[in-house]
């Protein structure tokens, strides 16, 4: 007989036997990490990820993680290619000039390996490749942000093509050609749409410290909007190369003719255009901006101008909402409309307090700059005169015009807040003048009364010219003086406060003291003070012809002035207050 305790010991051990080998068949293989990976980065926004795969592995997942110590997430999976060999994996929408860590897992089946090692890579910043543009853009064409862009000469956009822009992008005018520019013609449209981290950058192709105002032309737009001008009007500053069309030249471009309204020539948001400016002759000017006939469908919000020659926004004719607009230190008018011009603005901020440094042959220093210039029909053309229509009625809505005080910058016929004549409209509404050493404004000429209903209290039902609930600081007058050729507009009538002792300073949360040399915008808060006179006053409640105009576009507000008390900063992080 075969012993019982050898027999159970038999029993156990093949138990055991039995139990390691299903064990053993249950066990998942091994899946190795990838092997040869590395990471480098393609633009300002994407990553390459390159690795080999191996015989068998079904797929890969990458993580990805921010900085040194952000927690890893999985981004994206890859597919193992049927034949092993070389993978890659590009991970896009980055932030830019950013440290970046990835890793790759392997996939066999329902099996996933171990994380590989970890690699580092940078984003590269804005501009890192460079690029000149020598002629006209005729066919569509994109300008991407990983480019700094320089543009030689008078460059084009025409044949009806479309620049588009990418956020963060910056081009440069070449400052070896005197007066190069950027100018997207009729029927052309241009697509610029920054962010308020990454604004579209225009400047001077001179290092930071060199640079002067009219170190290049500027950026003008021309649409097929009407202006009240007859027979050929062309864009001030263009043809001094002549009528002939000849790419990256300075040929004759007009902008007289138009019908179309609702023309649409694109968009800017968060643009910026520093040191431009052009003037081959006296009154012939390339500005900052310059905006010819310029119809309805255009969008034009967050824009800054900085150390202009001329003016730093000009509106010839035309009409579009034009909204959150900064203008530092330009020479001449801040925002001179004219022609007709019939847009809707809100939100305007300007400071002037010095002379800044003029490239030679650029042009000259301006005698008569004013933070707003407007004007009727002025000109060849106007059949009219100052009477000719479409008059220039513009919404001016919540602005802060800033003047450098009694120093010695502005000519003998300038230094006002607003300069309103040869027959303009237009209706102005909850604003702050301040540091006009003239007057905070001059309101000219018979046909420019007319427009108000040649009355002291324009009647907003019938009246084409208004200007309501306004405080004028630091300056001496509130209007420039009644005579046979002026007129003024009853103070108390038209809510417009005056008060001459009252301090630029005072007024808002931080302003640099007159004369002071500004550190950048962190100077600036154009928030009202606390207690301030104009953190209310505001005209809240449009009525008449105002309503009309305003639409829904322009609300009454109960502040004066370009922000709200303790409101949103918006003019900080996208614009630029720099001399040179």
């Amino acid at each position: 007989m075969f012993p019982i305790r050898r027999l159970a010991a038999l029993v156990l051990s093949t138990a055991v036997s039995i139990t390691a080998c299903g064990s053993d068949s249950s066990t998942a293989p091994t899946v190795t990490p990838v092997i040869g990976a590395s990471a480098s980065a393609l633009s300002s926004s994407a990553v390459k990820i390159t690795f080999s795969s191996k015989a068998g592995d079904t797929g890969y997942n990458v993580e990805r993680a921010e900085g040194a110590a952000g927690a890893f997430t999985q981004v994206g999976t890859v597919s193992a290619p049927s034949t092993p060999g070389s993978v890659t994996y590009t991970d896009a929408g980055l932030k830019v000039s950013t440290a970046y860590r990835y890793r790759v897992l392997t996939v066999r089946g329902s099996s996933t390996s171990i994380p590989s090692a970890e690699l580092s890579v940078t984003t590269l910043a804005f501009g890192s490749a460079a690029a000149d543009i020598t002629t006209d853009i005729l066919a569509n064409r994109t300008l991407s942000a990983d480019t700094a862009y320089t543009l030689k000469g008078f460059i084009h956009v025409a044949n009806g093509a479309t620049l588009t822009i990418q956020a963060g992008t910056t081009i440069k005018g070449d400052y070896t050609i005197l007066g190069s520019s950027l100018m997207v013609l009729r029927g052309a449209k241009i697509q610029a749409v920054g962010t308020a981290d990454a604004p579209i950058v225009f400047t001077s192709s001179r290092p930071a410290g060199q640079r002067q105002a009219g170190d290049w032309g500027g950026l003008i737009i021309v649409g097929n909007a009407l202006i009240n001008r007859s027979g050929t009007v062309e864009i001030e500053g263009s043809g001094t190369d002549g009528q002939t069309v000849t790419s990256g030249k300075n040929y004759q471009v007009l902008y007289s003719g138009g019908n179309a309204a609702t023309d649409n020539s694109g968009e800017l948001k968060y643009v910026r255009v520093e040191f431009a400016g052009f003037a081959p002759s006296l009154n012939n000017e390339l500005n900052s901006f310059t905006f010819a006939a310029v119809g309805s469908g255009t969008k034009v919000s967050y824009v800054n101008s900085v150390s202009g020659l001329d003016d730093s926004f000009e509106f010839f004719g035309g009409g579009f909402d034009f909204t959150n607009a900064v203008a530092f230190e330009g020479e001449d008018d801040q925002f001179d409309m004219s022609e007709g011009w019939s847009g809707r603005m809100q939100f305007l901020i300007s400071y002037k307090s010095t002379n800044v440094a003029i490239r030679t042959g650029a042009g000259s220093y301006a005698t008569d700059m004013q933070g707003i210039e407007n004007d009727g029909c002025n000109g060849s053309g106007c059949d009219l005169g100052f009477d000719t229509a479409p008059f220039t009625t513009p919404v001016v809505a919540n602005f802060t015009l800033i003047g450098a005080g009694a120093q010695s910058i502005h000519g003998a016929g300038g230094g006002y807040g607003m300069m309103l004549r040869r027959g303009t409209g237009g209706y102005y509404v909850n604003g702050v003048l301040a540091r006009y050493p003239a007057a905070g404004i001059s309101l000219r000429d018979v046909a420019t009364w007319n427009r108000a209903g040649a009355t002291a209290i324009p009647n907003l039902a019938t009246a084409d010219l208004a200007v309501k609930n306004v405080y004028i600081a630091e300056s001496p007058n509130a209007f420039q003086a009644a005579s046979a050729t002026q007129n003024v507009f009853d103070l108390s009538g038209n809510g417009i406060a005056h008060s001459a002792t009252t301090t630029a300073a005072s007024l808002f949360a931080a302003l640099p003291a007159t004369g002071a040399v500004p550190s950048g915008t962190a100077a600036f808060d154009f928030t009202p003070a606390a207690g301030s006179p104009i953190a209310t006053g505001g005209l809240s409640a449009f009525s008449g012809k105002l309503t009309t105009k305003a639409g829904t576009t322009i609300a009454g507000t109960t502040y004066l002035g370009a922000a709200a008390p303790g409101g949103v900063k918006w003019w900080l992080g996208w614009t630029n207050y720099v001399r040179n």
